[in-house]
């Protein structure tokens, strides 16, 4: 998923806004941990960056994703870039 979410919306609080954002994620996360894994791999990964821009984005883990959402609202940021790509690690 590489995706640019708005933060603000006109019948939306932004706090109400980034509740929607963290939901379209999570929704996201369980569809994929729901893929059947490689023969070679024993569970999923996620690779994850997030900033104002896809420029700006910088790595994260993916339990970070929901406090650094809450920062961009915070300071005001209309939108924020999320990328997060699954891939099957070895064990």
């Amino acid at each position: 998923m590489k995706k640019v979410f708005n933060l603000t919306a006109p019948n939306k609080k932004p706090e109400r806004q980034a509740d929607t954002v963290r939901y379209e994620i999570k929704k996201y996360i369980k569809r994929e941990r729901r893929k059947s894994l490689p023969d070679d791999c024993s569970r999923w990964d996620f690779d994850c960056k997030i900033g104002k821009d896809q420029s700006h984005a910088q790595e994260i883990t993916i339990d970070k994703i929901s406090s650094m959402i809450d920062e961009f609202v915070s300071q005001g940021c209309e939108s924020v870039y999320v990328e997060i790509i699954s891939r099957g690690v070895r064990t």
